[in-house]
């Protein structure tokens, strides 16, 4: 038997009998023990104190001071990683998923709607990887987004002008609160396309492009298969579809230079439109950021800067490397402030990176490197 410390998780849950079948789930997945079960929040915050368990998942709907709330707290008194399990996911008009990774959770693990240790087959790998991923958190890494200022969403605008240049960003775990600094960060004045995968499953990819809309100055939207890629515009690929771009302002000059890297790119076509597959996940994962920037990179050459931020694995490292190839930069979030280096880390490895940036500098490092590339001639 291994001798490596089993870490510790505190389970917090009202139904004292979800409690017991989680535990019974937790101590199946090797490397965690239960240390205690909590009923309330006010009692969960005692425990975290009293016992300081290495991992906390927490339900959301609660008497008294309900799960939102409590992850508020642990954050700002006590941070370590809080995984989100619940069946909960909206309140009023409020996202619970999206507010509770704003606040500072990990992860969110979607309750099965059965209450026995059957009926969580379903979920359990998912559990164990969001447990998997709080082993290798940096806690305290981002302050927590405590009250965002929110505008009125906007539609995407009718007959915009054609993206000649894109930013293709990847990000895994801890990535929705690294978007929420970085796509508002952008401004409201870019003279690009933003594709962004966020590698989540279906269900939660439209809650966060409303959050992002809400957040930043562009108008957000999760994609949509065959619309064009419009300047000034944020495309966020479907959960459980992959997000590839075809044609666009590079395609003709330098589409023969690297082969063919995606099917169908039309040579000469001023213009992409955006491409929806459930091609077998990549990585693991599906969407992935390696179809993407690929696809990017033959579409828009030296006109794009590709950008990796937190999450676990590799994913995007092929991608940006097919990016600097093509011309186009490169930007990868630091160590100090990724929730999960694993991606960034990787993808220094792999490709290399004209910036290596701390969260907040990276829409400064996006712009710089994007700016001489907006005035390169395409012959």
């Amino acid at each position: 038997m291994s001798s490596e410390r089993l870490r510790t998780v505190l389970i917090v849950d009202d139904s004292a009998l979800l409690g017991l079948v989680l535990r019974e789930v937790i101590e199946g997945i090797p490397g965690f023990r239960v240390c205690a079960v909590a009923r309330e929040g006010e009692e969960a915050l005692r425990l975290v104190h009293a016992l300081q368990p290495d991992v906390v998942t927490m339900d959301v709907e609660m008497p008294g001071i309900d799960g939102l709330a409590a992850l508020g707290y642990i954050m700002s008194e006590s941070p370590r990683p809080v995984i989100m399990v619940s069946a909960a996911t909206t309140r009023g008009t409020v996202d619970v998923t999206i507010r509770a990774l704003e606040l500072g959770a990990l992860d969110f693990v979607r309750k099965p709607s059965g209450n026995t240790v059957a009926a969580w087959d379903g979920v359990r790998a998912r559990l164990a990887e969001a447990l998997q991923a709080a082993a290798q958190m940096n806690v305290g890494s981002v302050p927590v987004l405590a009250r965002p200022r929110l505008r009125t969403p906007a539609p995407l605008p009718r007959g915009g002008r054609a993206a000649e240049s894109v930013i293709a960003i990847a990000a895994s775990t801890g990535g929705p609160r690294a978007l929420a600094e970085v796509i508002p960060a952008l401004g409201d004045a870019l003279e690009a396309a933003v594709l962004v995968v966020q590698h989540m499953p279906p269900g939660f990819t439209a809650g966060l492009a409303r959050r992002l809309d809400q957040l930043a100055s562009m108008p957000v939207r999760e994609a949509v298969g065959g619309e064009p890629v419009l300047s000034g515009c944020v495309y966020l690929a479907p959960g459980g579809s992959h997000m590839t771009v075809s044609g666009g302002a590079a395609a003709g000059a330098i589409g023969g230079a690297i082969g063919g890297a995606i099917g169908g790119a039309a040579g000469g076509v001023l213009g992409a439109t955006i491409v929806l597959t459930q091609d077998a996940p990549v990585h693991g994962v599906r969407p992935a950021a390696d179809p993407l920037f690929t696809s990017v990179a033959a579409a828009y050459g030296p006109r794009c800067v590709g950008v990796v931020l937190t999450g676990m694995g590799r994913d995007g490292s092929a991608g940006l490397r097919a990016i600097r190839a093509a011309g186009g930069g490169a930007v990868v979030q630091d160590r100090a402030t990724s929730i999960i280096y694993g991606m960034p880390q990787q993808a220094l490895l792999e490709a290399g990176a004209d910036r290596e940036a701390a969260l907040r500098e990276v829409a400064p490092a996006v712009r710089a490197l994007l700016a001489p590339r907006l005035r390169v001639a395409l012959r």
